[in-house]
């Protein structure tokens, strides 16, 4: 199972948004995480990189 932790511009503990992130859904203007216990986040931004085999995803913030 690959989980990961999204971050906003770096990867960084203070600019970490949700861990244990296992759904990442994008659309034109936010970006959805869903964590494994079910909960989500919707962001206002973009995906600028995910790394399953690294277990990150990084986002821009509007």
């Amino acid at each position: 199972m690959c989980l990961s932790t999204a971050y906003y511009d770096e990867i960084s503990e203070p600019n970490a948004i949700m861990h244990n992130v296992m759904t990442v859904e994008c659309t034109e203007k936010e970006v959805i995480l869903t964590d494994l216990m079910g909960r989500k986040s919707t962001i206002e931004g973009s995906l600028i990189k995910a790394s399953l085999t690294d277990g990150y995803v990084i986002l821009k913030a509007v």
